[in-house]
């Protein structure tokens, strides 16, 4: 308790969770500059990161911090770090990266970055995406090129972004670290496909935990490996299964802390309904002269796996409400999917967050809603919402005094990082076919802040692709990872 209250009265402006002082304490501990927290989602990983930054810049080893997120959450480190920070024990200074440079006075903000600061702790918040381009990568470099690597940090947030060995940004990401001397990586899945995941989170880090000298070795200790031939005479790697897992998993957790809700967080529990909605003629129609089109590509042995997984999408709107034809034309297809929307929205008491995957649902939706219950009712949250109006959008859906209700949201761009606890009821009126992305999505609400039983209600469309999708997402199954095998063909037949 000692310990709790030392931390309040020096740093911050609410109590940190045991679990989170856990966390800090024991990367501490181990001695070393780098160190993954691989902290389920709602366990506050955020904070306990922001406490780490803090310990360290007090005794003086850090006085930089660059953090790298996703584009739909870096900018919400700016709130987490405002609200929980004690200004007057901590003089710091935030700026907040702006792609696209347009605006005078952001641009003349950057551009004083790239100077020398006065300030005890500087603070670079930065989306992780602007590393994939070179305006991106050439600023942060001469960002970089200012400060004090020796008493720099960099930190990851949902670090699976960063898992691809060969994408660009995580290329430039592991050049432009070299020799930073504190790194963090924050994510609570840190596996979303297989163990290979692993390998680039933990080579930012430092390669010397894994203790293999590039991805290629790493595979081929970790992975089961066959050579399949190819029809012109070459060969390929097929990958049949996992091997050293034990191993793995002790170099992983001689740098990392992990923790579940149900091991930190006294949360309600979750309730999962689901809601079969009949199909209407037109679209068992359209469903089935697609379905025999795909069946057509999935015999093809020459399909690629885009190709295979544009069917199922297909199939997917179809069940919907709309379908899409060859001149990228949006046709909307008779349906009982929105009726049902507004029978649930009545049932239930309180804010509701209804995921969509396809924009011209979230579109819809959001119009059917504002005009059954007033404009300052209902929001819509997707790709093209700028990031201001995103923060504004999360704000009054927190606000007990706002009027928004229903926050429409595709899950992809607003399943990640947010705090949604305002709402107990969540609607998948459709689901994305990632693994990852559901289990985001779902944990907005259901985390810490959460005092109500979380009720996740799912449409479906019986007997189609819509059921597939939802039972492989419940079993834990990556869609996309079947989509060259027979599992995903027995999905239209």
């Amino acid at each position: 308790m000692q310990y709790i209250i030392l931390y309040m009265a020096n740093f911050f402006l609410k109590e940190p969770f045991l679990h989170q002082l856990k966390a800090k304490r024991i990367c501490h501990d181990t001695n070393i500059n780098n160190f993954a927290y691989l902290m389920e989602m709602g366990t506050g990983k955020t904070i306990t990161a922001i406490m780490d930054l803090m310990s360290l810049h007090h005794y003086k080893d850090v006085d930089n911090c660059v953090i790298l997120a996703p584009k739909s959450v870096y900018r919400n480190w700016y709130k987490e770090i405002t609200e929980f920070v004690a200004p007057d024990k901590t003089k710091y200074a935030i700026s907040t990266w702006d792609p696209s440079l347009k605006d005078p006075v952001t641009k003349a903000k950057l551009t004083d970055l790239l100077q020398k600061s006065i300030v005890p702790l500087n603070i670079f918040l930065m989306n992780i995406e602007s590393l994939s381009s070179p305006k991106g990568v050439k600023f942060l470099e001469k960002y970089l090129s200012v400060q004090d690597k020796k008493k720099t940090m960099m930190i990851v947030d949902e670090s699976t972004v960063i898992k691809t060995h060969n994408a660009k940004r995580t290329k430039n990401l592991l050049k432009l670290s070299k020799d930073i001397s504190y790194k963090r990586i924050l994510t609570g899945t840190p596996v979303t496909k297989s163990p290979l995941d692993i390998y680039t989170q933990f080579a930012f880090l430092d390669p010397k935990i894994l203790g293999q000298s590039n991805y290629y070795a790493f595979r081929a200790r970790y992975a089961k490996i066959i050579n399949r031939p190819t029809s012109g005479g070459r060969h390929f790697p097929l990958i049949t299964g996992y091997q050293r897992l034990d191993e793995l998993e002790k170099k992983i957790y001689s740098a990392a802390f992990r923790v579940k809700k149900e091991e930190c967080v006294d949360l309600p529990e979750k309730i999962y309904m689901k809601r079969f909605i009949p199909m209407s003629e037109k679209q068992l129609v359209a469903y089935e002269s697609l379905r025999r089109n795909a069946m057509f590509i999935f015999n093809d042995k020459t399909t690629t796996t885009v190709n295979r997984l544009s069917q199922i999408v297909k199939l997917h709107q179809v069940c919907c409400g709309f379908t899409i034809n060859d001149q990228g034309e949006t046709h909307d297809v008779p349906n009982k999917r929105y009726d049902e929307l507004l029978d649930v929205l009545e049932e239930v008491d309180g804010k509701v967050i209804i995921w969509a995957t396809y924009r011209h649902n979230i579109e819809t939706i959001t119009n059917k809603l504002k005009e059954k219950y007033g404009d300052t009712k209902a929001a819509a949250f997707y790709g093209d919402t700028e990031n201001q109006v995103r923060l504004d959008l999360v704000r009054d859906f927190q606000s007990p005094t706002s009027d928004l209700t229903y926050l429409i949201a595709n899950p992809k761009t607003g399943g990640y990082g947010i705090t949604l606890t305002a709402s107990h009821t969540v609607v998948y009126f459709s689901n994305n076919y990632d693994l990852e992305i559901r289990l985001q999505s779902e944990d907005r609400a259901h985390r810490i802040g959460q005092k109500n039983k979380v009720t996740y209600v799912d449409f479906v469309c019986q007997g189609t692709v819509d059921e597939k999708i939802l039972t492989a997402l419940k079993n834990k199954v990556d869609i996309a990872s079947q989509v060259m095998g027979d599992e995903l063909k027995s999905w239209i037949t």
